[in-house]
């Protein structure tokens, strides 16, 4: 009986390690140590430290790459090591440092021999390119070092202690081991994209074999657009967690197929936990999240909000032994569009570690609570479970913010003494936004037809002159593989 309840244990991992596999599209790469980081301060000490002791190459993507203290900290960094003769390649995405850096930012590192490129700028010959971005954070050094993290380049994730904004939180890791050969294969692919591909060059070849450097299991997610690797293994992990998963997301806009899975998980007996921004820097993305509290609260998933400046952490920890920490939010642009990059980590320790932190996040969390049915109403409201403590503030002013600071101000009051705060209905506020916008484009319709006519003849012929492009470029690819064709033919 023991010998048989074995073997189902050990065809039941198989069977989950191959689905993991197959879902993901990434192998389990064992021999691996990981270094849990928190917060950039930390991530900004352990990259730069790392790229001081490189000696071979230096391999930098990010998202945003902001021309100001921390920019110039990284900038001079991979200067005296271009100087020193080390090889230093950085993508950066053009939308994500647009108004935060531009190219001549770079020049000092192209000057000292380093290598640049700025991913998918807007382009003739690609109508939808510009929508597909290069999310990635990711540093590498000799083949020895990878970091993946969900932080940019940029001192706004450390705050503002003069005017008591808080740092942002955010989480990455530290590997060491054979995984950072696939971080590295995945950086090449991007570099590919965007240009001619890594020279022949002694200091980029990959080590003949990297030696290993722990126990940790793990599994290295790249992800571009329209592969859904990312999307499949959530869902395949929602569906296979059958204690708890606690789940992070800083853009968290759930489509239906991902809340029902998790909506199913949390019926089946899953402590389902979410925890979001309180307050983002892109209120639209909060505002959406917020209209689907509803159904996850229905279903008993707990639904937190943070309680800081930002919460940009991508986390997820189920059953004390799986973790995933990186690039990639839980909604479509990240699964579908972007150039992401994950690793899941099978490994009890480190899975832990990520779940005390989780505990320790939600200290500095407001829950969100349905309240029961009304009888005159018969609605459902929401509510949170305890006070939130006051935002930090954002520059500028309105008298706008100045009621909902109002506002604010009086809901903590009351909650002070209730110990609970009614929200507002989740849904009101997108859809008041939503009608709001198309009266006023039915008025500048009305008013000002050419407010409306120019902009749609300028997306018009923007789309002319693209397709005419790709077909300009198609019919001179036909031409030459004709050509091709008819010589390889009179030669023969």
């Amino acid at each position: 009986m023991n010998v048989r309840h074995h073997a189902t244990g050990f065809s039941n991992r198989l069977f989950a390690e191959q689905a993991l596999s197959r879902s993901a599209g990434a192998p389990l790469i064992g021999g691996n140590a990981v270094e849990l980081l928190i917060d950039a301060r930390a991530h900004f000490d352990a990259w730069l430290a790392a790229i001081a002791s490189a000696r071979r190459h230096v391999f930098l993507e990010n998202y945003i790459v902001r021309n100001d203290a921390i920019g110039h900290a990284f900038l001079d960094a991979l200067v005296e090591r271009a100087k020193a003769g080390v090889f230093v390649a950085v993508i950066a995405d053009w939308a994500g440092c647009l108004g935060q850096s531009r190219s001549s930012f770079w020049n000092p590192l192209r000057q000292a021999g380093g290598q640049v490129r700025i991913y998918n700028p807007p382009s003739l010959g690609s109508s939808f390119g510009w929508v597909s971005r290069d999310h990635r954070k990711v540093l590498v050094v000799d083949g020895e070092t990878g970091f993946l993290s969900g932080v940019c380049v940029s001192e706004k994730w450390l705050g503002d202690p003069g005017r008591d904004v808080p740092p942002w939180r955010d989480t990455g890791v530290m590997l060491r081991g054979p995984a950072v050969a696939e971080i590295e294969l995945a950086f090449a692919d991007s570099w590919r994209e965007t240009g001619e591909p890594l020279p022949e060059d002694d200091r980029v070849k990959p080590l003949v074999e990297l030696p290993e450097a722990g126990n940790v299991s793990l599994r290295v997610i790249a992800t571009h657009p329209s592969t859904a690797g990312m999307y499949r293994l959530d869902q395949m992990v929602a569906a296979m967690a059958t204690q708890t998963l606690w789940l992070t997301d800083a853009y968290f806009v759930g489509v239906a197929p991902y809340v029902q899975a998790l909506s199913a998980a949390a019926r089946d007996g899953v402590d389902v936990r979410l925890l979001v921004p309180g307050s983002s820097d892109i209120p639209v993305v909060a505002s959406m999240s917020r209209s689907g509290y509803r159904p996850l609260l229905q279903a008993g998933i707990r639904v937190f909000e943070w309680n800081g400046s930002m919460l940009h952490a991508k986390t997820a920890v189920a059953d004390g032994r799986w973790a995933r920490v990186g690039s990639s939010n839980l909604n479509i642009a990240s699964w579908l569009s972007n150039r992401e990059i994950d690793v899941a980590i099978e490994d009890a320790g480190f899975a832990g570690q990520l779940a005390d932190q989780y505990e320790q996040d939600l200290e500095n969390a407001t829950e969100i609570l349905l309240r029961g049915r009304h009888r005159h109403s018969g609605k459902e409201r929401m509510r949170s479970r305890s006070p939130r403590p006051p935002r930090p503030r954002r520059t500028g002013g309105s008298s706008g913010r100045a009621a909902a600071g109002a506002l604010r101000i009086a809901n903590t009051v009351g909650a002070a003494i209730t110990q609970h705060r009614v929200l507002g209905e989740a849904e009101t506020g997108p859809i008041l936004a939503g009608a709001a916008t198309a009266l006023v484009l039915t008025v500048i319709a009305v008013v000002w037809p050419a407010a409306i006519a120019w902009p749609l003849a300028l997306i018009g012929a923007w789309f002319a002159v693209n397709l005419a492009v790709n077909w300009w470029t198609l019919r001179r690819r036909r031409k030459h593989r004709t050509a091709g064709f008819e010589n390889t033919s009179s030669s023969e």
